[in-house]
């Protein structure tokens, strides 16, 4: 990375993604790098994950109206992808810039407004720019091409879904390893149990009654993962998640496998055992590591949990500074999700793909001699 940039927004090394856009420009874009050849793809591929994104899904998230169509503008020829760079766009249509006006001078609690004043000097006020959970279009839409990919080359199934939403807890009644998507979609919070997902929803339903908010938990596990995934010792494949996955407005938290759980365990608890597998090669009985040992995946699925706070935008009046630092209060209005989950999770997905079709394509750079026996 050119450590001399402005403003970082790019990631990945073989896999290479691009964003640019702000909330309320013209467009929300990304341009993915390092594509091989000759993959099925056209918008079709992608516009599933952006419509899952999308604003004004139901009563549970953002009235925002925006439909959020992909277009692809390179990269692809006749449905397949030809290796150069693959460029989207996505237009901005429902904005209303206007909504902002109050905020020219006034600093959002626990907003981007004060720290990206303190580093730049100036910053969009409509929406928040850069800072906008709306840039996140594009890692969708990136992806969205690193789920053709990966299902493609190496039969790797990523699926995300709501499992804690403020301080209800569905973990322990979902089974990883057998969510599908048709459960996840089945139901506005995109919680795979139907009785957790009525209660996440009547909790969502009681903040935004409320003028309030609500935290909650994404769970995501990639299925087909292949053993050998991951550089030592900076560029782990759980260090690269974690930083994928904490990149995304909002989250405050990761634990991968038994995450902060793995403190209050003894050794002889929380080891994975070894044994046979079918194929011949080593396989563990639990999967505690979540997937990973040594920062390289182990061929068990990789499980990771991410922690997003209540959303910051309410609407009850909180103490705040102008830019100049003199004292006010602020009550915010305007269309934001009151818990932001349940679009959260095919953020937390393309987090996932984008870090594994990297991983992947690096581990396969190198991989090309096999294994060799060294006495």
């Amino acid at each position: 990375m050119n450590h001399t940039e402005a403003m970082s927004s790019h990631t990945g090394v073989l896999f290479r993604v691009s964003t640019f856009g702000e909330s309320h420009g013209p467009a929300i874009g990304v341009i993915v790098d390092g594509c091989p050849p000759r993959l099925p793809l056209d918008e079709s591929d992608i516009q599933p994950d952006l419509d899952r994104r999308r604003p004004g899904q139901s009563r549970l998230v953002t009235q925002r109206d925006e439909a959020d169509r992909c277009r692809i503008l390179s990269g692809v020829w006749k449905g397949y992808t030809t290796g150069a760079p693959i460029a989207i766009v996505v237009e901005n249509a429902d904005h209303r810039s206007g909504a902002y006006d109050h905020l020219v001078d006034v600093y959002r609690p626990s907003h981007a407004d004060f720290t990206y004043d303190a580093k730049y000097g100036i910053r969009s006020i409509a929406g928040g720019g850069r800072s906008s959970a709306r840039e996140t279009i594009a890692r969708v839409a990136a992806g969205a091409i690193a789920r053709k990919l990966l299902r493609t080359v190496a039969g790797i199934e990523v699926i995300g879904w709501v499992s804690a939403v403020g301080g209800i807890d569905a973990a322990s009644a979902i089974d990883t390893a057998t969510v599908a998507m048709a459960d996840v979609e089945a139901h506005p919070t995109r919680c795979p149990d139907p009785a957790f997902a009525e209660r996440f929803a009547a909790e969502i339903d009681a903040a935004r009654r409320a003028g309030d908010s609500v935290g909650g938990i994404v769970t995501c596990v990639a299925r087909g993962v292949p053993a050998g995934l991951g550089e030592p010792a900076f560029d782990r494949l759980d260090a690269d998640l974690a930083k994928a996955v904490m990149s995304l407005p909002a989250t405050k938290a990761i634990e991968i496998g038994s995450g902060f759980a793995a403190a209050a365990m003894r050794g002889s608890e929380h080891n994975d055992p070894f044994e046979p597998g079918p194929d011949g090669r080593p396989r563990t009985t639990t999967n505690r590591s979540g997937g990973v040992q040594g920062g390289i995946s182990n061929g068990a699925d990789v499980v990771l949990r991410a922690a997003f706070k209540p959303t910051a935008t309410i609407n009850h009046e909180q103490a705040t500074v102008t830019r100049d630092g003199s004292p006010t209060t602020l009550a915010a209005t305007g269309r934001h999700d009151p818990c932001v989950v349940p679009r959260a999770v095919p953020l937390v997905e393309s987090a996932m793909l984008l870090t594994l079709a990297d991983h992947y394509l690096r581990h396969r750079a190198i991989d090309v001699l096999g294994p060799v026996d060294v006495d």
